[in-house]
């Protein structure tokens, strides 16, 4: 197998060429047409280049009878490169307008991607607006590995979760985690149905039998993190310190006992706030729906979404994502385990630190499994394909690579590395090229075997 040392080499070409697709000026090769895809290994068509979301407006009103949205998305951006073209990711849906900074702009569909040629030249540097008014039924997507997302349709609602893939289901978008932008939401649904966005509610007002709310969240998220989860909900207003936390459960789940569970939110904030660096957010919570068929739950920033009432180690690695995951990104989505690895280790120092087992015995327990196990076969990091890229040894032996090396440069460098790792990637993105580096420079050593034994080789480990 390849050495940690190729492997770095080739992530950086493969990070170099996202790169170039997504901010390499008209200059240094003519084209004025923004790349219909970012080139990720997985997902080669998610994403587009040629400019940078700063932000997003939208704006949804939704009748969960017939499953029709209608919907004005509005996209501010700064152009990366001359852009007489560029595409955004969308999935079905009839536009009826589409404005490029208030002008008529011509477009075209070719399956996810909707082609936009503005009237005049986008120069590089420039800041531009998209207006796209758009009607139809959001669209529930299938991921390789047969799970559901975007926007899943529920008896009184629909439940919103994108990852990998879903949010060009209902929202035109730049689907790539790299290009991070605010975002505005103002959800109208029929009165007496609660819908839910990300950050901070900003008003809930009804007029004619509709209520219209407004959630802002006001700092930088990847595009499938973004949520409008909706249906009928209690929701409760909390706060841990002065984050405000808003919890929503679906009264099937209230006698499951959902609220205490989304209760322990504000404790597992503060643990983690002191283990791993202040919380990225401005605001929390969690929403706790009805939608066993759904099957998963999943960390939309700042609410974390449960399909069902979750028992308590699912809601402090949820938690755990908006430090791994939601603030410090994964730029590839073959580096999956940077985020899922470390929620996961993250629910072994939980117990740990509450009277549980330690960091170890879990280690112990998931190592015990014999040589010949699957298990061994799938490496975090080089994991085989988005068909099981959400796969156990992505979980399991990512959180094993973290505990591993916390035993090999002792406990004082490794929470430092922790620490370091979110104070220095806050709001931004990695690659497990970047997690080496800075592994060593905490151990003070040189780690290419013990990584590429842990997160590359597809055997069980003996030595590292």
């Amino acid at each position: 197998m390849p050495s940690v040392l190729l492997r770095r080499a080739a992530a950086a070409a493969v990070a170099a060429l996202t790169a170039l697709a997504v901010a390499t000026p008209a200059a240094a090769g003519g084209s004025t047409i923004g790349s219909p895809g970012l080139g990720d290994p997985y997902f080669p068509l998610a994403g587009n280049g040629g400019y940078d979301v700063r932000h997003y407006s939208l704006d949804l009103d939704y009748r969960r009878a017939g499953n029709q949205l209608d919907a004005t998305a509005v996209i501010t951006a700064r152009a990366t490169q001359n852009l007489t073209r560029f595409d955004l990711d969308l999935r079905g849906f009839t536009i009826s307008s589409l404005r490029v900074d208030g002008a008529p702009a011509w477009f075209t569909r070719d399956g996810q991607e909707l082609v936009v040629s503005p009237r005049r030249l986008l120069r590089a540097g420039r800041t531009f607006t998209v207006r796209v008014d758009y009607a139809g039924q959001p669209t529930e997507v299938i991921d390789p590995d047969g799970s559901s997302e975007g926007w899943v349709t529920t008896p009184d609602g629909a439940f919103v979760v994108n990852e990998p893939q879903g949010s060009p289901g209902w929202y035109p978008a730049n689907d790539n985690p790299r290009d991070k932008a605010t975002f505005d939401f103002a959800i109208t649904v029929p009165k007496g149905i609660t819908a839910i966005g990300n950050g901070r509610l900003v008003s809930a007002r009804s007029h004619q039998g509709r209520t219209t709310w407004r959630w802002r969240e006001d700092s930088p998220m990847a595009p499938y993190l973004a949520t409008a989860t909706n249906g009928v909900f209690e929701l409760r207003v909390s706060r841990a310190g002065q984050i405000p936390l808003y919890h929503a459960v679906d009264p099937a789940e209230v006698p499951n006992g959902a609220f205490d569970r989304l209760a322990a939110e504000a404790s597992v904030i503060e643990f983690f706030s002191e283990l791993y660096g202040p919380y990225p957010f401005s605001s929390g919570g969690g929403v706790v729906d009805h939608a066993p068929e759904v099957g998963y739950a999943l960390e939309s920033q700042t609410k974390s979404q449960y399909d069902q009432t979750p028992d308590p180690s699912t809601v402090v690695h949820e938690i755990s994502h908006q430090w791994f995951g939601n603030s410090v990104s994964l730029t590839v989505w073959p580096d999956i385990w940077l985020n899922e690895g470390f929620a996961a280790w993250s629910e072994w120092i939980y117990d740990e630190r509450h009277g549980g087992q330690t960091a170890q015995q879990a280690f112990d327990a998931s190592f015990a499994r014999p040589a010949s196990a699957s298990f061994w076969q799938r490496p975090p990091a080089d994991v085989g394909g988005p068909e099981v890229m959400f796969s156990g040894p992505v979980y399991d032996r990512g959180a094993m690579t973290l505990q591993a090396l916390r035993v090999k440069i002792g406990d004082r460098a490794f929470f430092s590395l922790l620490r370091d790792w979110y104070h220095r990637n806050r709001d931004g993105n990695v690659t497990t090229a970047d997690f080496i580096r800075l592994a060593e420079k905490h151990g003070r050593q040189q780690l290419d075997t013990f990584f590429d034994v842990w997160l590359y080789q597809p055997t069980k480990p003996t030595t590292w």
